[in-house]
């Protein structure tokens, strides 16, 4: 079954995320990403986002909005038409009206179960430093457990 899809992410770590929807034949209506940033030698260059940069690659419609809290913003996501959006470390809130866009729910892949390394110094790479076996993602309403992941 193929979804129409709207992914949300920015970093590096996204990225596989997205190939991965993308080489499983899903239909990727709209890719969400931070604003490209100054960059270069004098910061005059404006350097997209890892995700920016794969999304132009499949040739992937690519929106960098300030802020989703805005009327303007609810109406075009919900002009995509998707069945869900998968966001992975965007880096925006996403307001309740955007949630609600989806038929099939809005889901934030993270990297490590929440609230335990919620602090950014305490990321992915300190669950499994620390002992732990699971890694989880969280569907609106806290973390749950993957049923793939030992723990």
């Amino acid at each position: 079954m193929s979804l129409r899809i709207v992914f949300m992410g920015t970093p590096e770590f996204a990225v596989p995320t997205l190939v991965e929807i993308v080489g499983r034949g899903h239909e990727v209506v709209a890719v969400y990403t931070r604003a490209p940033k100054p960059g270069g030698r004098r910061g005059l260059d404006l350097t997209p986002s890892p995700i920016e940069r794969e999304a132009r690659r499949f040739a992937l419609p690519v929106f960098t909005p300030a802020t989703l809290r805005t009327t303007d913003a609810v109406d075009s996501v919900r002009a995509h038409d998707a069945d869900v959006a998968v966001v992975v470390a965007y880096g925006l809130i996403l307001p309740k009206p955007i949630l609600e866009a989806y038929p099939l729910g809005a889901f934030n892949l993270h990297a490590s179960l929440l609230p335990r390394w919620r602090r950014a110094d305490q990321s992915r790479d300190h669950g499994g430093g620390r002992g732990d076996r699971r890694d989880g993602d969280e569907n609106g309403g806290g973390a749950r457990r993957r049923p793939d992941c030992d723990g």
